[in-house]
């Protein structure tokens, strides 16, 4: 069983499921209308109320996580967070509260795992499609084939702002619904032209926002289907009411009304700037490919390890130096016995990396690679895991003071340590045989090694002596032992 939990800018999701033959059934389902995006201040800061309010929900996902005995749980960020200048700092509260580690994840990783939970509700192998997701902070278009996605981005523009911006007070009228329509157009027009008809078949809409005005359309009778028509149509309706307090009709809640106007002003924009016939709700999104990408990482099928292996081709690294080292340093990362396994596949993924930033340059290729790894649309990888990659990889040569206070954690030590002796010794040329060498990392570092290998490779004595001076730098002894 898997659980996904989206801390959305309008409200807080939680999903439990099951994989069960071809689909993920939702066993469990929890919302609460947290409205984090509205929480934010004229500085950009979660208020004390809006923290105080998302704390209390997370306890409670918590409490009903703990009534399930699940294989994996991940819980995602969205937009309010990305966006909130004191995220990081309400962070360490927020995952104490609901027990799991937070990862806020960027618009294109959010659009990536949209479409996973979209083509595997749909599975339609050949299908051309977009997918359209209208949240409360953000909107993401995602085109793609089958499982397969050819182009996401992200939109800094959703139900929450464009509700507060243009319709003041609760106030619907007719200048306020254009003035919203037209400042939603103006995000996508630039955009638009990758994402017209002739590059896909049928248009889907992902979102909550999507599903409840379709919802709304059917059950009031402003038509059969999500087209200009029945938007239009939905739109004069809200007129009418002249106020969001006023709005009552079937298929809206009274707590969503004053969202939902947002939401149906970019629909409206996305409809006219794309030139979208039909916009088809479905009941899948961000939650379910969450799920979907859980399943597969525990099925080896992780989503990651593309990534890594589209990167190493796309920079020319040497695929067979990039191999050794990774397993060479995973390797010897277990031969230190770390706490966890926390760092095992980053460490791996980070290894294989190494060398990415010879693209750019030969001198500092370390600092080059880092600074790639950190800030490129990575799939599969959260920012955490990308920062710490980015430590690893600024770790693996040179003075060690530009991480030391990443060094803290014992595991994260013993990475970098493997990660620099399998470096060096690939650079030496010598083929490891891990029964005749020996590492341990207790209170210090102790290497042992064969002694022939110091006299058939005259450069490795060269290179341990300067290894020793550089931890010796950061306060930590390493000791060297060659045996017979």
């Amino acid at each position: 069983m898997y659980a996904a939990v989206d801390l959305g800018s309008n409200s807080f999701r939680l999903h439990i499921g099951k994989h069960d033959g071809e689909a993920i059934r939702v066993l469990k389902s929890m919302r609460e209308p947290i409205r984090l995006a509205a929480g934010l201040d004229a500085a950009g800061n979660l208020s004390e109320a809006a923290m105080q309010t998302a704390l209390a929900c997370l306890k409670s996902f918590r409490v009903a996580l703990a009534g399930y005995q699940l294989d994996a749980v991940r819980v995602v960020a969205t937009s309010a967070m990305r966006v909130a200048r004191n995220s990081a700092a309400f962070l360490p509260a927020a995952e104490q509260a609901i027990g799991y580690p937070i990862e806020i994840i960027s618009g294109e990783e959010e659009g990536r795992l949209i479409y996973m939970g979209v083509a595997n509700a749909i599975a339609q192998p050949v299908e051309r499609r977009l997918v359209i997701d209208i949240g409360g902070g953000s909107t993401e278009l995602i085109l793609g084939r089958g499982a397969e996605i050819e182009r996401v981005e992200s939109f800094s523009i959703g139900t929450v702002k464009q509700s507060l911006s243009f319709f003041v007070g609760g106030r619907v009228d007719a200048p306020s619904f254009e003035a919203a329509i037209l400042s939603a157009r103006s995000h996508f027009e630039d955009a638009a032209p990758p994402y017209h008809p002739q590059y896909w078949k049928r248009c889907y809409g992902s979102s909550g926002t999507a599903r409840t005005i379709a919802d709304i359309i059917v059950k009031n009778n402003l038509g059969r289907e999500v087209n200009a028509a029945s938007l239009d149509a939905l739109k004069a309706r809200f007129i009418d009411f002249g106020h969001v307090s006023r709005i009552e009709m079937a298929g809206l809640r009274p707590d969503r009304a004053g969202t939902i106007i947002g939401g149906l002003a970019i629909l409206i924009a996305l409809v006219h700037e794309l030139d979208i016939a039909v916009v088809e709700p479905i009941e899948a999104g961000l939650r379910m490919g969450v799920m979907w990408d859980l399943y597969l990482r525990s099925t080896k099928r992780d989503r990651r390890e593309q990534s890594v292996r589209g990167c190493l081709e796309k920079f020319h690294v040497d695929p067979a130096r990039a191999s050794r080292v990774a397993d060479d340093a995973v390797a010897l990362y277990a031969q230190m016995k770390p706490g966890s396994d926390t760092y095992t596949r980053l460490l791996y993924w980070s290894a294989l990396l190494h060398e990415v930033g010879l693209a750019v340059s030969q001198t500092g290729y370390h600092k080059h690679a880092a600074y790639m790894v950190e800030n490129a649309d990575l799939p599969g990888f959260t920012t955490r895991e990308q920062k710490a990659m980015s430590r690893l990889i600024l770790a693996q040569k040179g003075n060690l003071r530009k991480v030391v206070e990443a060094l803290a954690d014992p595991d994260f030590l013993k990475a970098v340590v493997a990660l620099r002796l399998a470096i060096l010794f690939m650079h030496s040329r010598i083929e490891l045989d891990f029964s005749e060498l020996k590492l341990r990392m207790k209170s210090r570092i102790e290497l042992e090694i064969r002694r022939d290998w110091v006299s058939d490779h005259p450069t490795v004595a060269y290179w341990m002596e300067k290894e020793q001076e550089l931890w010796d730098e950061v306060g930590i002894d390493f000791s060297i032992r060659a045996n017979a």
